[in-house]
């Protein structure tokens, strides 16, 4: 599966290096020849390794950071299992399987936080160097049929690398798309809701209120950004009411210390920074 993963998004990020060469938006109407290269040139799947790498690093820190707590507490779970994907960019995430309850709340709380600190220590860097190499075009983002958003850690990261330049008028290298893609990931895993990591990190602070908390999130999510900037909000709370709201009990009466209180802090500044309003648009079809 991660042989899979990484000829799919092998190929979406030739695809986006080839635009990106090209100095035409990242879906545009050569997209068909773009693929055809990879046929007709098998050195031209070597564009796409920016982005696939990036990606996948970015991917399996954050699932390693998981994994390696559970080894640390002694809770059984698998290695990471990545999905690929044929459309957009290459991947739908990847994930590691818990096979033993959790008896702590101390425990839950650090296997939990782990994973999205984990890929945001790899996320960041990649992000200002991808943004670094990156390119001013105005009016491009204008003409592209696919706009993405800009989240905060990145519109930061612009505003250093290219004082007064709008962000529209920006064109991220691969590598920026790559840790785009990762800080949209971290930002969904962070929601504090069921099963989420987020929702993990509200039930090792607050287990008694969790469901409540969970569902009113979830209606956050719906009321204040689904039905008002991006109906992918709609799409994303209709699946985790129905497959991902229940959390397993712990029964554990103790609370956590100030350190972790700090830590869950910082994970709400990394949720901030990574979150985007409305991550794309495609032009025509849905906004």
């Amino acid at each position: 599966m991660f042989l899979l993963t990484l000829v799919t998004a092998t190929a979406w990020g030739a695809r986006f290096a080839w635009n990106f060469h090209a100095n035409v938006p990242p879906m545009s109407d050569d997209d068909l020849r773009a693929f055809s290269r990879l046929i007709e040139d098998p050195r031209s799947w070597l564009d796409g390794l920016p982005f696939s790498l990036t990606l996948l690093t970015i991917l399996l820190a954050h699932e390693l950071g998981h994994y390696l707590a559970c080894v640390y507490y002694g809770v059984d779970a698998s290695l990471p299992f990545f999905l690929p994907s044929p459309t957009l960019i290459g991947t739908f995430g990847a994930f590691i399987r818990i096979r033993s309850p959790i008896f702590y709340r101390t425990h839950l709380f650090d296997i939990g936080i782990a994973g999205p600190l984990a890929g945001f220590v790899f996320l960041l860097p990649a992000m200002a160097a991808g943004l670094a190499y990156s390119k001013v075009i105005p009016g491009l983002g204008a003409e592209s049929d696919l706009q993405f958003g800009v989240p905060l850690l990145q519109r930061f990261l612009e505003l250093v690398l290219f004082p007064g330049v709008p962000s529209a008028d920006i064109y991220p290298h691969p590598v920026a798309r790559a840790a785009w893609v990762g800080a949209l990931a971290t930002a969904l895993n962070l929601l504090p809701i069921g099963q989420l990591d987020g929702g993990h990190i509200l039930y090792a602070f607050t287990s008694r209120y969790h469901k409540l908390l969970s569902r009113i999130f979830t209606c956050a999510l719906v009321v204040l950004f689904g039905l008002t900037f991006y109906f992918g909000w709609l799409v994303w709370a209709v699946i985790l009411y129905f497959f991902a709201m229940r959390h397993p009990p712990i029964h554990d009466p103790s609370t956590l210390a100030g350190g972790r209180r700090l830590l869950g802090l910082l994970a709400a500044v990394v949720f901030v920074l990574s979150f985007t309003v409305i991550p794309m648009t495609i032009r025509g079809l849905i906004e």
